[in-house]
């Protein structure tokens, strides 16, 4: 195992540039320091092209965010356009249905109206199936004769028909 040396250790400092020597009027420039001034020169021209390649890089990621923000415009605006068209259809739909169930619900209060303004005539022990198929007609015949009168008009009815389920015991369902 190595050890280390305080140095070595020690937290890192941070590299500061030397103070430049800067000649007088009256003092030769001496040829290490040209050496030295063109080596960080070439130095800092590095450092600038690593620079322009990374602006570079930069510049392109830029232009392609740019055209996938124009992108992803062009697709907002085409699903914007067709939810505006499914809430219109989803609205037209709606309208529809409740037109449908306005005019069922004003068909059955009709029928409804109709059924309590009707007089409803019910004749019970009849004998079963004397009525043929054709219920009104018999009664049209027959009631006259059951009650020894005459009708001027003849009775009209609008409806004749059973009433009820059939039952078990055998005796037959009103009309």
């Amino acid at each position: 195992m190595k050890l280390r040396s305080a140095v070595e250790t020690a937290a890192p400092r941070r590299w500061t540039a030397p103070a430049p020597t800067v000649p007088r009027h009256d003092q030769p420039v001496e040829e290490t320091t040209l050496e030295r001034i063109l080596q960080e020169t070439t130095a800092v021209d590095h450092r600038l092209e690593g620079m322009d390649t990374v602006i570079t890089s930069l510049t392109k990621e830029t232009k392609y965010m740019r055209l996938d923000i124009v992108g992803f415009q062009s697709r907002v605006i085409g699903l914007e356009h067709r939810m505006t068209n499914m809430e219109d259809h989803i609205h037209t739909v709606q309208d529809r249905d409740q037109d449908q169930d306005l005019l069922y619900l004003r068909s059955k209060l009709t029928d409804l109206e109709d059924r309590t303004h009707r007089v409803n005539v019910r004749f019970f022990r009849l004998i079963k199936h004397t009525e043929g198929t054709d219920t009104p007609s018999f009664l049209r015949a027959v009631l006259p004769k059951l009650t020894d009168l005459t009708f001027d008009p003849p009775l009209e009815f609008q409806r004749a028909h059973q009433l009820g389920l059939k039952r078990q015991d055998g005796i037959s369902r009103p009309v």
